[in-house]
């Protein structure tokens, strides 16, 4: 069986069947509550897309875009001052608020209406939150794909605000693995730094993820860095990206060199062990051919000496 569409309006009715049939017999009688239940969905299917007056509508709720120019919604105003608007916006009624909606999709034609100052053709559900976040994603992948870091922002900002894990993968059409990936720049690249590049549509995940690790292994503070960068001037986003990259490369290079790798032999010259100290952790290394014994003896009791280690480290340090 076919899944019906919860967020698209009903069929209209077919005249022409009408017009052909001979007054049938109703199956039901045109009194009481059936009437009272065929006229109901005679207004649903009639009042599909509704008129509404834009102050009436607000923009709360999580966002899946960057924010769009004024430009963009000039133009886009000027499309519906000759046109009309093509495509319904969606809202679902606030409840506290009798008479007023929030805004499930559609901001940036909200924002243009809002400039021309005439009524919105919008599409009315009552939907729950994981509902109103599923027609979201879906309705704005499916007319203009997010970028990456659109669809970053907009995870991220779900799992801040509580929506379970599986909301957050069919809003996004993603799996797990591609929801970490999205987390994990996010919490490295400061979200004021992606407003000021942008969308950036023709930069992929690879990228982003690392201008993210860049910035954690050389610890740079990137606000600061674009702060000094003149991105005003730089009118695509994908350039703005670039720049900012290209910075955080050099920031990184221009970073102290991490000390040597520390070797430890023994008295008789055999080498022990190496000790490695970089931004993110300190690794000891074994070497198997020279020691396979030790190297073995250390893997099975890691815990134990390692514990030990930890608390002779601990009993040494100054008390207060």
């Amino acid at each position: 069986m076919a899944r019906r569409n919860l967020f698209q309006p009903p069929a209209p009715p077919d005249t022409k069947a009408d017009a052909t049939s001979k007054d049938p017999k109703p199956r039901f009688p045109n009194t009481g509550a059936m009437s009272g239940v065929r006229s109901t969905l005679k207004d649903l299917s009639s009042n599909a897309v509704r008129d509404l007056a834009v102050d009436v509508i607000e923009e709360a709720g999580p966002k899946d875009r960057l924010n769009f120019s004024d430009a963009d919604v000039a133009a886009l105003a000027e499309s519906i001052r000759h046109h009309g608007q093509q495509v319904p916006i969606m809202v679902r009624p606030i409840a506290d608020k009798p008479g007023h909606y929030q805004i499930v999709y559609g901001r940036r034609r909200l924002r243009a209406l809002q400039t021309l100052g005439i009524p919105a053709k919008a599409l009315v559900r009552s939907l729950s939150d994981e509902e109103a976040i599923l027609a979201q994603g879906q309705e704005n992948s499916q007319r203009l794909d997010p970028s990456f870091i659109e669809k970053a922002l907009f995870a991220t900002e779900l799992l801040a605000n509580g929506y379970e894990q599986p909301v957050i993968l069919d809003a996004l059409a993603i799996d797990k693995p591609m929801l970490s990936r999205m987390a994990k720049v996010a919490r490295a690249i400061p979200e004021p730094v992606i407003k000021a590049i942008g969308s950036a549509h023709g930069v992929g995940r690879r990228r982003w993820e690392d201008l993210a690790d860049r910035v954690r292994d050389a610890k740079i503070d990137l606000v600061e860095l674009v702060a000094a960068l003149p991105l005003d001037s730089v009118l695509n986003s994908d350039d703005r990206f670039a720049r900012v990259s290209d910075a955080a490369s050099r920031k990184g290079k221009s970073a102290a060199a991490p000390p040597p790798a520390l070797s430890v032999k023994l008295p008789d010259g055999t080498p022990l062990a190496e000790v490695k100290d970089t931004p993110r952790a300190v690794t000891l290394r074994l070497s198997k051919s020279d020691l396979p014994e030790f190297a073995q003896w250390l893997h099975d009791n890691a815990e134990t000496e390692l514990t030990r280690l930890y608390s002779a480290w601990k009993s040494g340090r100054p008390s207060g």
